[in-house]
């Protein structure tokens, strides 16, 4: 059976988020050339190693604070998206939440102590648990509807 789905106006709000994200993600790229470029890490070289650069650590920070970003990029966008079907405004909300947590978990990444990306950062495992809750309630309102 072929279930439509109808976007309401409120379904911009989570396109806006994902954007605001897209944003970032390019932000933190610009980020990473910065550091190749002030820690002498050139390409293809994906980390530095301690034995050959002083400043190995910090480039390292930088590259995976961008790097865990784009890790998780799939599975936010995936829950932003589909959550956003069922509750738009609070997977708009989430998702910016998300993004801004990030921009914090990155800042405090880059200063090449790893725990400081956690300080506020940290707070956007909680923006992914509810858009988990928010996809997860999408999908049991499609089953409950296909049962009908």
């Amino acid at each position: 059976m072929a279930v439509s789905i109808e976007l309401t106006k409120e379904y911009g709000y989570v396109v806006l988020a994902l954007v605001a994200y897209a944003f970032l993600n390019f932000w933190m790229s610009f980020q990473v050339g910065k550091a190749r470029r002030k820690y002498k890490v050139f390409y293809p070289t994906m980390y530095a190693v301690e034995s050959e650069n002083k400043d190995a650590k910090l480039f390292n920070c930088v590259q995976r604070g961008h790097q865990n970003s784009l890790e998780m990029m799939p599975l936010f966008f995936v829950t932003l998206l589909v959550g956003g079907l069922q509750h738009p405004l609070v997977a708009a909300g989430l998702g910016v939440f998300y993004a801004v947590a990030r921009f914090f978990y990155f800042k405090g990444y880059a200063t090449g102590i790893p725990d400081n990306r956690l300080k506020i950062g940290g707070l956007n495992f909680l923006a992914i648990f509810g858009l988990i809750i928010c996809t997860a309630s999408f999908g049991i309102n499609l089953v409950l509807r296909e049962s009908i």
